[in-house]
């Protein structure tokens, strides 16, 4: 007599109901467990931050500068050491350079820009008060209701707290004398950190294979493969930003003194270095300069005309040759992905470390989720 099968515990759909429900909890818990990660990693990078910052700043730096250190080293037939002093040489005489030509007119437009914002706020309620004034007669109705005047003073309230965490001040930040010390110590050891990497001349992920042992050969050489893939997307990004951002910047200022701007020089050149930060400067600029075109002196609509078409020259100058030209293909990042990374990077490492990093390691989680995919994921035909 035949055996008969067992009758089985779960039907069909149930079997599959449960195997989604065991999936679907899966899923939540790694994006917890990632949750967590990133809080811990966060909250580990603000702890030792005035450690890790002078570091990471100083390796970042060597890795931008080491190629020129290599040519110095080969077409002048120099030492390595020899190679890393003539840099440093190089280094500060461009800087003596720039503080004899471009700081006295920068920090003059700067001391000019602080005590003109008085007189562009001034110039600001003028102008609603000639143009628009119900809308000052409706905010002086709403400000004498009781209810409304709490509301504000809170979002007042609220918005100096955000800039307080923003800019701290030495006060707020807990930055008395000792600290403001210490953070001159840290600047002034990030030459010495970078000397010292950039004196040696070994491939810094070369011992890594070794450290790595209880992996499988191919499972090591994937690593390996994304670390030295990590190096190079951050070497390409900054030395590419940087070198854009610099660009960007003398454009903007010589723009902006073309069409008359004030400030022009100072403006142009924090937002170049703004850029750093992928479509920071350009959202500040805008917010800052088309005001000030207009409600400058001799400005007006014809002014914030001629502003914006040097914002838009400059932006067409960056997409379509130096952005392709520097940086290349090396992110490959979508506009929006960028956006987006630089807002949840900025969130998850706490800070504008995280929104700096952003961009690069948006790539490289793109670039690991490529290989995983090609790799591990693939569908066997």
């Amino acid at each position: 007599m035949p055996a008969v099968p067992p009758e089985s515990l779960l039907s069909d759909s149930q079997r599959r109901l449960v195997g989604f429900a065991l999936s679907l909890l899966a899923l939540l818990a790694t994006i917890a467990l990632f949750v967590v990660m990133f809080g811990v990693l966060g909250r580990l990078l603000a702890f030792f931050s005035n450690v890790l910052w002078p570091l990471a700043v100083a390796g970042i730096l060597a890795l931008i500068l080491r190629p020129i250190v290599e040519v110095f080293e080969h077409r002048l037939h120099l030492r390595r050491t020899g190679a890393v002093v003539l840099l440093y040489g190089l280094v500060l005489l461009a800087l003596a350079g720039f503080l004899f030509l471009i700081t006295p007119p920068l920090v003059e437009q700067i001391l000019d820009f602080i005590a003109f914002i008085p007189e562009f706020w001034q110039n600001a309620i003028q102008y609603l008060q000639r143009h628009y004034p119900q809308w000052i007669e409706l905010a002086q109705r709403q400000m004498a209701n009781p209810t409304v005047k709490k509301i504000v003073d809170n979002l007042l309230a609220e918005a100096q707290g955000l800039a307080s965490h923003m800019v701290p001040t030495l006060r707020s930040a807990g930055l008395g004398a000792l600290s403001v010390f210490g953070f001159i110590t840290h600047v002034a050891i990030i030459p010495i950190y970078l000397f010292f990497f950039l004196i040696s001349s070994k491939d810094p992920t070369r011992k890594l294979p070794q450290h790595l042992t209880f992996l499988s050969e191919p499972v090591r050489n994937d690593v390996v493969f994304l670390a030295r893939e990590f190096i190079a997307i951050v070497v390409s990004f900054f030395r590419g930003q940087l070198l854009i951002g610099l660009i960007m910047g003398a454009l903007l200022a010589i723009g902006f003194t073309v069409v008359g701007l004030k400030f022009a020089l100072f403006i142009g050149l924090a937002l170049g270095i703004l850029n750093i930060v992928p479509y920071l400067g350009t959202i500040v600029g805008l917010s800052i300069a088309l005001p000030l075109a207009f409600l400058q002196p001799g400005g007006g609509w014809p002014l914030v005309a001629w502003v914006l078409g040097v914002f838009c020259l400059v932006q067409v100058i960056e997409s379509w040759f130096l952005t392709p030209k520097i940086m290349g293909a090396r992110t490959g990042l979508h506009p929006v992905v960028i956006i987006v990374a630089i807002f949840f990077w900025g969130t998850a490492l706490d800070g504008i470390l995280g929104m700096v990093l952003a961009i690069p390691l948006t790539a490289f989680f793109v670039t690991a989720w490529r290989l995983l995919k090609q790799k591990y994921f693939r569908a066997h035909v």
